[in-house]
């Protein structure tokens, strides 16, 4: 099975073309490497660890205890996960935590993005004493949030901050969020999502009946499928997260063409909304809020302090963007995995002259208003974006750089105008 792709690569990161200023970021990143959310495939003969003890650091804490004590003492306690037959171990995880791994592996992103866009394009000061230059937010769960943590400390450690600047991280009430397609807020989103749901087992449970004979074994004899017990989708869990932290699985598991099939119909069940509307209500509201910011980044320019936005969420996000797009490789987003959105204005004619030209193209040329262009990466590498691909939708031979504009229309398409009516709406 081939080995997961780091998050970030600062070497490989292209430059843009002569002319452009990168003016905003948004970034929006799959949580580190986690344990599995259940116990699966724990007995003989597959034997993956039900208790992983991958999670030994951060288990002490030193909360304050202002207006509730006569002392200034803080609140000194240590977490200790204790396991179903109620024992405790040196750094047992809880199912679905980060583990030692995600959170180095999150921290390597933040370091990575500090080498980016600090040291090498100095877009961001070494030092941060504003912190109206970032935006931080997280889904509210502890493993997106301690990713964010890791990953604000590796761009800008607190020896990176000026004294009196803490970088605020942001989170929002679950029925408020929409850096996750919302299911539990929008029932109508429910509703899309299982009709996909059952539209891939129909289309793909015979395609992985013919892997019961190599796999059956290690799923107490049963038959994977996507509806199954244990799901497929439970399996590709439990076998990623395992060969992420080193643990060996069946080699059944580690043959490519095994796994492309599970994937395959894995990622056709979560990831299969494509419709027009599903789209608008998983992802338009997220997008809405890009759109947004790049609109006052675009108007304002320096006016507008917020340079880079960095969002830790989900699988699933990262898969609903691509897709909204349309340029999902149908491949399962990895962990600490990003998709990055980043605006460019033109350098006006002006800009580009001398004094003297400047004063001589003033007397006849009237000024033209600033170009602004948006670049989608995913796994290193650019997105073409299909709804950029004529003529005078992208930058002139560069098909990765989509106007401001058309992405903004393609948005506003996008966009409910009252996400709650639609969530409640039947056809």
């Amino acid at each position: 099975m081939k080995q997961q792709e780091g998050p970030l690569d600062v070497e490989r990161y292209p430059l843009a073309p002569e002319g452009l200023d990168l003016k905003q970021v948004h970034i929006y990143v799959r949580h580190g490497e986690r344990t599995p959310v259940r116990v699966r495939m724990s007995d003989p003969p597959a034997s993956i660890p039900a208790d992983w003890q991958l999670c030994n650091t951060s288990k002490s804490f030193h909360d304050t205890m202002a207006g509730y004590s006569s002392t200034e003492d803080g609140l000194w306690y240590k977490k200790v996960v204790e396991n179903r037959h109620g024992k405790t171990s040196e750094g047992l995880c809880l199912l679905g935590e980060l583990t030692d791994i995600g959170k180095q592996s999150t921290y390597s992103f933040g370091a990575a993005l500090r080498s980016l866009y600090i040291d090498r394009l100095k877009f961001l000061p070494q030092r941060l004493e504003d912190e109206r230059l970032t935006y931080f937010r997280s889904t509210n769960l502890s493993r997106t949030i301690e990713s964010l943590q890791y990953i604000v400390h590796g761009l800008y450690p607190p020896s990176a901050c000026a004294p009196s600047t803490i970088p605020p991280i942001v989170i929002r009430n679950g029925v408020d969020e929409n850096l996750v397609s919302n299911i539990l807020a929008c029932k109508r989103l429910a509703l899309l999502k299982l009709q996909f749901e059952e539209a891939a087992t129909v289309a793909w449970n015979s395609q992985l009946e013919p892997l019961d004979k190599k796999v059956s074994k290690y799923i107490g004899g049963r038959p994977l499928r996507l509806d199954g017990i244990p799901r497929a989708s439970g399996v590709l869990d439990t076998v990623r997260s395992a060969t992420a932290h080193g643990f060996q699985v069946p080699p059944e598991f580690s043959d490519d063409n095994v796994m492309g099939i599970i994937e395959a119909a894995v990622t056709a069940e979560w990831f299969g909304i494509k419709s027009e509307e599903g789209r608008r209500l998983g992802m338009g509201r997220l997008l809405a809020d890009v759109s947004g910011k790049m609109q006052s980044k675009a108007q304002l320019d320096s006016r507008d302090s917020t340079k880079l936005l960095v969002h830790t969420t989900h699988d699933s996000t990262l898969a609903a963007l691509l897709c909204t797009f349309d340029v999902f490789d149908e491949k399962w987003p990895p962990f600490t995995s990003s998709v990055t959105f980043e605006l460019f204005r033109k350098q006006n004619l002006s800009e580009q002259q001398t004094n003297l030209q400047q004063m001589l193209s003033s007397l006849w040329r009237k000024s033209s208003p600033d170009e602004h262009y948006v670049r989608m990466r995913y796994k290193d590498r650019d997105m073409v974006l299909p709804m950029c691909a004529a003529p005078g939708k992208h930058l002139p031979g560069s098909p990765e750089f989509c106007t401001l504009s058309v992405f903004q229309e393609r948005v506003k398409e996008l966009t409910p105008k009252d996400w709650n009516a639609e969530c409640f709406s039947w056809p």
